[in-house]
């Protein structure tokens, strides 16, 4: 892609995104994930309403006249983006594949993050890490993490979630927000997962194609594996082979229900023809 169309590509969602954080997620971002604590800020005359578990003895004291201490979050927190950018993310049949939904996201929370001050990391993955940038803050450095998401080629094609939840482990050694985006077409991270929710505040946001979820009678269709890169030929037309499929796209789905859940972290489900502001804001007034 050349520069002037990426940096066109950049500033359209940095446009969306920014809006999205700036009027509908800003708020919502700071309720639902709390910092570290409260910070003594300053003591100011008392005012009627002030809760008077607050009032500063020793300086009403002095002045002969009631003084409240003041305190203010101590916020300081770090996001931390995990991107699967495995090859069935370039999947879609609506108007948006599933890794530009996975990107609008991102920047949705990456901004909403920046808005409060908090430090915004990214990690791009397939079966391997294939991209780590360390949380900084600031507009530009997440200007950078649009410009990976949009433009990055991967080395592989495949997808280890385990592997992503492990390097996440060893290199983020205090607790961080934690959102891991994928399609979830994996298993065998159930454990891994548990010992990264135990640290982090963690949130698997799942997005999907509606084919995904069932193949349509079409007869004998020629498909391509993603991943392994591989064409198969597919009989459609065999209800059989319909419903195995089906069977087998519900089980990745359990997998990954059951595997956050037993985690304690949290669920996103997102079809990529669907909103994800809507998906996004209840998820942020359920918490």
């Amino acid at each position: 892609m050349e520069t002037k169309d990426l940096l066109k590509k950049v500033r359209k969602i940095e446009i969306k995104t920014r809006r999205l954080s700036d009027h509908v997620f800003g708020g919502e971002y700071h309720s639902t994930f709390k910092g570290r604590g409260m910070t003594f800020s300053e003591v100011r005359q008392y005012q009627f309403g002030d809760d008077v578990r607050n009032i500063d003895w020793n300086v009403t004291a002095r002045y002969n006249e009631p003084f409240i201490k003041v305190f203010e979050e101590e916020r300081e927190l770090t996001l931390m983006l995990m991107v699967d950018v495995s090859g069935s993310e370039l999947f879609g049949t609506q108007n948006q594949l599933k890794k530009e939904v996975l990107t609008e996201i991102a920047a949705t929370l990456a901004f909403s993050a920046t808005k409060n001050n908090d430090k915004v990391g990214l990690m791009l993955f397939t079966d391997k890490i294939e991209l780590y940038i360390p949380p900084k803050k600031g507009r530009f450095h997440v200007l950078r993490i649009i410009r990976e998401l949009i433009e990055f080629k991967p080395e592989s094609n495949k997808t280890d979630i385990a592997g992503a939840l492990k390097y996440l482990s060893n290199m983020m050694k205090k607790k961080a927000i934690v959102f891991l985006m994928s399609d979830f077409i994996a298993k065998d991270y159930q454990q891994t997962l548990k010992i990264a929710a135990n640290k982090h505040d963690l949130t698997g946001i799942r997005v999907y194609d509606q084919r995904e979820e069932e193949i349509p009678n079409l007869g004998l269709v020629q498909m391509l594996d993603a991943e392994t890169g591989e064409y198969i030929t597919v009989n459609t037309g065999s209800k059989s082979v319909r419903n195995a499929y089906t069977e087998y796209f519900r089980e990745q789905i359990n997998y990954f229900q059951e595997s956050f859940r037993l985690s304690g972290a949290g669920t996103i489900n997102n079809r990529v023809d669907e909103s994800y502001v809507t998906k996004l804001l209840g998820y942020f007034k359920r918490r």
